[in-house]
């Protein structure tokens, strides 16, 4: 099938440079080949099936005997420790 697509700078440069590497081919093989592997990448990226993430999660205990839910305990115990007053 012949068709006309404007083709990026950076993107034919990197078709130029896989020509090079791939001795000679022509623009149209190595935009074909691109193509199809991209192709064949997205087709197997979809099949497979998906690692769910799982976070376990765990108790954190304090070390200091004040309730975090009181934020004024642990403004106190800041400014003794820091001496602020």
């Amino acid at each position: 099938m012949r068709t006309t697509m404007t083709i990026d700078e950076d993107i034919a440069a990197q078709i130029k440079k896989k020509r090079i590497v791939e001795n000679g081919k022509s623009f149209k093989e190595v935009v074909n080949e691109t193509l199809r592997d991209g192709l064949r990448f997205a087709a197997e990226s979809e099949r497979k099936p998906k690692r769910k993430f799982e976070l376990k999660g765990r108790i954190l205990r304090s070390r200091m005997a004040f309730n975090f839910n009181k934020v004024h305990q642990l403004v106190e115990v800041v400014d003794e420790e820091h001496d602020f007053k």
